[in-house]
Order: C-alpha cells, then structure tokens, then sequence
C-alpha cells in the first residue's frame, strides 16, 4: 500500500499534473509524514550511496529504511516541542558557521555553493536545526540512562585499554646530526660541539626548529615533527627522556649509533596535572520583573560596601544571594578550577586578592559580587585519569543505550502507515 501511495505522488510530480499530488504515508502520534519528504528522502540516500560508489539496495528497501528514519525524527522532534528544546538563530549560525569551516569556505561561499548545486540554503539550516534539536533530546535522555560507577572505572584503568588511554601524550621535534659509527674520536668531538653549540642558542631563547634548519655544510641536521606520540609509541631512544621534559624543553645531546640527537618538548597533555584552584563565595542578584539590571547592579554595590565594612560576606549572601545552590551555604563555592565558572567570573575572580571582595560582575546569570578565600596549586592527575577513563566507558555505553532508547520510543508512539 505504501509503495503504490508513493508511487502515485511520484508519477503526479513527474507528469507535472496541474495540482501536485501529496498524500500522507504516515501518522506519527500529532504529526504526519507526506509522500514527498519520503520520497525527498529516498532521493537523498540513494544519491549519497551512488556518489560515494554504493550500489543502492533495493527501491522497497530504501523506502521503508527512510520512512523509519522519519517516523523516529518526527517522534523525537515532538518530544523536544513538549519539554520546550529551542534552537535560537545565534546558535544555529554557529553551527552554520562550523559546517562551512569544514568545509574550507565562508558561509556566503557555502550558501553559494548549495545554491549551485540546486539546494535551498533556508532549507538547509532548518535541517539543521532539527538535527540540533534531536542530538539535544537524545543527549537529555540517554545520558541519565548511563550509569558509571566507580568499581567499573577501576576495572577498566586495570586493563591495558585502559592504562593506553590514561597514558601521556607527547608531541615531539626531533633533529638527528648524522655521524658515521666508523667516525675517528676527533671527528666525533667536533660534531658534538657544533650539536652543543646549537643547543645553547636554543636554551637562550632561539626557535628550535629555526636553529635547525640554520645547521649547514658538514653539520646539518634531519628530523622533523613526531607528532602525537604516547610514551609506549615514542623511540625506544626518547622513552625514557621525554616524561622528564618540560614543554618548551630541548633534551641534552642524545648519543646513538646514528649520530646526536636533540628532541623539543612542542607540547604534552596527560600525565601529572597540577591545577591553580580558588576558593570563592560569590553573592548573585538577578534582575526581574520588579528588579531592574541597573536596581540588580545597584544592590551588589550596596551589599559590597556593606561587606567591606562590618558585616559578615557569608551572612550577607545568606540573605541575597539568589544562587539556590550555594546561598545556604552563605555563598560558599569551595575550590573552583580553570574553566569550570563562566569566564567573566573567571575573570574577576583572578584579578581579585586574597580575602578582597571584586567589583560587581555581570555573566549571563545576573549581578554577582565575590570574595576570593584561597588560592592553591592541587594535584589533579589521579581524578583527571578517572574523568577520562568515565568519558570513555560513558561514550562506549552510549551508542548501545541510544538504539535502546529509539526502540523503546518507537514501541510508545502512535504510529499508523497508510
């Protein structure tokens, strides 16, 4: 019945009939699904799978994959409508933007170019939008669905996916100065002074890679970029000296049968992380119906006098403070790390003193003002192993309790195909 409903849409476009024909192919709970974005759809993947070299499966076959990609978007979409998910224009222009990045072009040249190819440009970011949409819904369910425990992290920072996960990660220079093993002492000698040479000029500030590439004549230098290395992946030669490097580090002269080596720290992440952390208590006011952003402004300024003079900060934020979390606590928000506040608290909160109050701050939650308490350098390493070990059993579980959850939605919904 579907395939001739299509079929009769289909024929009725093509024969350019006076009045198109458009009937519905399905009934999805409040929404429908017509005829032609099935058959937009069809179109669609079927000319995807050609221009990357696919032969297509069969028509019937295609039909109904496509039609249950719909009925699932359309059951996804009127959930988002019901809990209220929006996607505002500045925020589908940045993911407009980030598409026509990866695409190595502007968004005019991309609209452009859609343009060229047939394709409506509006049409486009609706798409697009939609998707925004679905990703947000499937996030805002799926993840309280996954469950990671402290036991499983354990495990799995116990096996050797694990450890190679939680493993450092190195980018490394590397230049070689090429001395034959048949070379006479004195020979050796002089290359090893001309390498030492250059590795003064580099610790005094030169760029590694230009007092390379400056190494002529008999004493010039090979090598190039490493890359991203783990320490497992390094050379056997740099194993052992890289995890003791600095960023920004040149190595001393490194000996082997092929000559002087130097490698440069470009970067490294993973391994010990030690992480500048404030202790903060902050007091928000937020504008309103009866408080206005310069009535909420005005309050802050008030209750800093107040708590520069007298009165005590916690008790102040106690009685003010329009944060639920931390109110009660009299504003306490115990020690932040970088990027965890929005920045222009982030800001205010480094540029404010030990036991100082900041001048009034605006974010995007209200007027705050804050008391800096502390400051301290902590050793994050051990809970950012555990972090990143959870982000990936997290996105392991993910994919397996989405197509459970796409079941489950699909078996709830009201859906009738015509």
């Amino acid at each position: 019945m579907l395939a001739a409903v299509f079929a009769c849409a289909t024929v009725a476009g093509a024969h350019g009939a006076t009045e198109t024909l458009d009937q519905v192919v399905a009934i999805v709970d409040d929404d429908i699904i017509l005829a032609s974005e099935l058959r937009e759809r069809v179109d669609g993947l079927t000319q995807t799978m050609q221009a990357r070299g696919m032969q297509p499966p069969p028509e019937d076959e295609v039909i109904r994959e496509s039609l249950d990609r719909l009925i699932l978007e359309s059951i996804q979409l009127q959930l988002g409508l019901r809990v209220g998910v929006r996607i505002s224009d500045q925020q589908l222009d940045a993911a407009i933007e980030g598409i026509a990045a990866q695409n190595g072009l502007s968004v005019e040249q991309f609209r452009a170019a859609l343009e060229q190819q047939g394709q409506s440009f509006h049409e486009m970011r609706e798409q697009v939008r939609r998707e925004m949409i679905i990703q947000r819904v499937q996030a805002g369910n799926v993840n309280q669905r996954i469950q990671i425990t402290p036991k499983e992290v354990d495990n799995f920072l116990a096996t050797e996916d694990g450890r190679k996960l939680t493993q450092a990660e190195y980018h490394l220079l590397h230049a070689l100065l090429p001395v034959s093993p048949e070379a006479s002492p004195e020979q050796v000698a002089a290359a090893q002074a001309q390498v030492e040479k250059l590795l003064r000029q580099i610790r005094a500030g030169q760029s590694f890679e230009q007092v390379i590439r400056s190494s002529t004549g008999q004493y010039t230098f090979s090598g190039g970029d490493l890359g991203w290395r783990k320490q497992e992946d390094l050379p056997s030669l740099f194993a052992d000296v890289a995890p003791a490097m600095a960023t920004g580090a040149t190595s001393d002269p490194i000996r082997s049968d092929s000559g002087f080596h130097l490698i440069h720290m470009q970067d490294k992440r993973g391994g010990e992380q030690i992480v500048a952390q404030t202790k903060v208590r902050h007091i928000l006011v937020k504008p309103s119906a009866i408080l206005t952003d310069t009535q909420a402004r005005e309050l802050v300024e008030s209750l800093r006098e107040r708590a520069r003079g007298d009165e005590d900060f916690a008790t102040l934020a106690r009685e003010f403070s329009e944060d639920i979390g931390s109110a009660a606590e009299g504003g306490e928000l115990g020690w932040t790390s970088p990027g965890q506040m929005v920045p222009e608290f982030e800001q205010a909160m480094n540029a404010t003193a030990i036991g100082e109050i900041s001048e009034p701050v605006h974010t995007q939650f209200g007027w705050h003002i804050l008391l800096v308490e502390d400051r301290r350098q902590q050793d994050m390493t051990s809970e950012a192993l555990r972090n990143k070990a959870a982000d990936f059993l997290h996105k392991r579980k993910y994919q397996e309790e989405l197509d459970a959850w796409l079941q489950q939605i699909r078996d709830e919904a009201f859906v009738d195909i015509k």
